[in-house]
């Protein structure tokens, strides 16, 4: 393979404008952007919710926040608000950003476990300055970016603004559908991709964004699929969209039913929702129904049907193909994590973007550092679906009681026994993240850390008294979060 002085993307939709974008614009003429899509072949569209790492990459490639959200009729996000998973009744809230404060030997949450037996019984929530703003529906930009925050957006006009920004830079689209993948007979790289219309598009080094579909790094290349749908059994969701009937909120609604979660996303000019399910327990047409049963306001659009299975790639750079988005892989969306993995697999192949002769190390720690945030986002999800009380249904029960990797078996146990989480190889959930879904899935732990009783009684609830006062007082003084959006992104519908 030579210097991949030319990069074809085969593929448009979020991934591959996402793709085009960061590479027109951080490597400029020492590459050729050229990307491939069909109009005739529809995007999956529905990722709409995002987590802060967005920012950075937004930040990185010289995006101007305020039109980039006006473009995308994006709203704020502060976290996930997750109804009926402990229980059918129950509620509770992840957010972004940290709670309390935290000691470098031990972690806020047990200096609170330790304020709850010496009487001090506000809530784990009132002391995280995000959940509280997302709860009182208020946002601000805060100095040195003392809030975290994401963006709920259309990702369909996400992909037209990246469209506009990746061919400003440089980046070439080419109208075709492909018709069949060439392959090198000596290297067995890629070679061409020969469109419908006859046109054959060569290159040094081939994106697939593809989707579901894989064509280059699967049906081309055959690297194989690791199925992860015994951890994570929901395989099919259907999308909608809706009038807005109220204020938009910052942040974005996980609703549990009987055969799996129901979304909403509230945008400026509309709301997103979507049903995910488990085939196995409940019906195509019984969802469907389901859910146009429970959204509200003017349905816009006519129903969505995926079909999916959750799993990944077990390589996701092969030779000269790289995959990108859901052809390498797909983790449902239930902690908004798709467009991260994106942005992810996107900035690392920049970091790692070979010469010539390409090193197999590169290529092998590319596929490394993939699987590992692969496997630690599986790791999180699986924990909403296993830590349950509920029983009421033969979904739940089968969630509750299957098997899980070891990896988060001790993760739990641990945290269970001692209230500790340790965080590995840079990965994407913070502690804070891990404490407030195992503390609102219903997991008490038994013990905390010792260094706690340093402080008297005195001292232990002046600490917790000062920090709940803080973001007490900093959420009062911000704004609506829909007069802020207004303000300072409104956008046109």
């Amino acid at each position: 393979m030579r210097a991949p002085r030319r990069i074809v993307i085969a593929g448009g939709g979020t991934a591959g404008w996402m793709a085009a974008a960061a590479l027109a614009r951080t490597l400029g003429r020492a590459v050729s952007v050229t990307l491939v899509e069909s109009d005739a072949i529809g995007t999956i569209g529905v990722g709409e919710s995002t987590i802060p790492p967005i920012i950075t990459f937004n930040r990185l490639l010289g995006i101007n926040e305020a039109e980039f959200m006006a473009a995308t009729q994006a709203t704020f996000k502060l976290g996930i608000q997750f109804d009926g998973w402990k229980g059918p009744q129950d509620s509770y809230f992840h957010s972004f950003g940290l709670t309390g404060k935290d000691h470098w030997a031990a972690g806020f949450q047990h200096f609170w476990l330790d304020g709850r037996t010496r009487g001090n019984d506000a809530p784990y929530d009132d002391y995280c300055l995000e959940l509280v703003a997302a709860r009182e529906g208020r946002f601000a930009h805060l100095p040195d970016d003392r809030m975290n925050y994401a963006y709920q957006l259309d990702s369909t006009l996400y992909g037209r603004f990246l469209r506009r920004m990746a061919e400003g830079d440089g980046a070439v689209r080419i109208e075709g559908r492909i018709e069949r993948v060439e392959l090198d007979g000596k290297s067995g790289d890629i070679a061409a991709l020969v469109l419908d219309d006859g046109q054959r598009i060569e290159g040094d080094l081939f994106i697939d964004c593809t989707g579901f579909r894989a064509l280059l790094i699967e049906r081309a290349l055959h690297v194989g699929f690791d199925d992860w749908s015994h951890y994570l059994p929901c395989d099919a969701a259907v999308a909608v969209q809706t009038e807005s009937v109220r204020p938009p909120v910052p942040f974005t609604r996980a609703i549990a039913h009987e055969s799996g979660w129901q979304w909403r996303i509230p945008l400026q000019h509309r709301a997103g929702n979507g049903i995910v399910y488990c085939s196995r327990y409940l019906d195509h047409d019984v969802a469907r129904e389901r859910l146009l049963a429970n959204v509200e306001g003017t349905v816009l659009t006519e129903p969505n049907m995926l079909r999916f299975t959750t799993g990944a790639r077990r390589k996701q750079w092969h030779r000269n193909c790289i995959a990108i988005g859901l052809s390498g892989g797909f983790l449902e969306p239930l902690e908004s994590t798709s467009i991260h993995l994106i942005q992810r697999a996107i900035l690392r192949l920049i970091r790692l973007l070979p010469g010539d002769p390409v090193s197999p190390h590169d290529i092998a720690e590319f596929n490394d550092q993939q699987m590992t945030d692969m496997l630690q986002i599986r790791d999180f999800l699986i924990l909403h679906y296993k830590v349950t009380e509920r029983r009421d249904t033969p979904f739940w029960r089968q969630c509750a009681d299957m098997e899980i990797p070891e990896s988060l078996a001790h993760k739990i146990a641990l945290f269970r026994e001692t209230a500790r989480v340790f965080r590995r190889n840079d990965e994407l959930f913070a502690e804070n993240s891990w404490v407030q879904v195992m503390l609102g899935q219903g997991i008490v732990p038994e013990s905390y850390h010792p260094i706690t009783a340093r402080l008297s009684d005195g001292e232990l609830a002046q600490l917790l008294s000062s920090v709940r006062q803080n973001v007490a007082t900093t959420v009062r003084g911000l704004p609506p979060h829909a007069d802020y959006v207004a303000r300072f992104c409104g956008a046109v519908a």
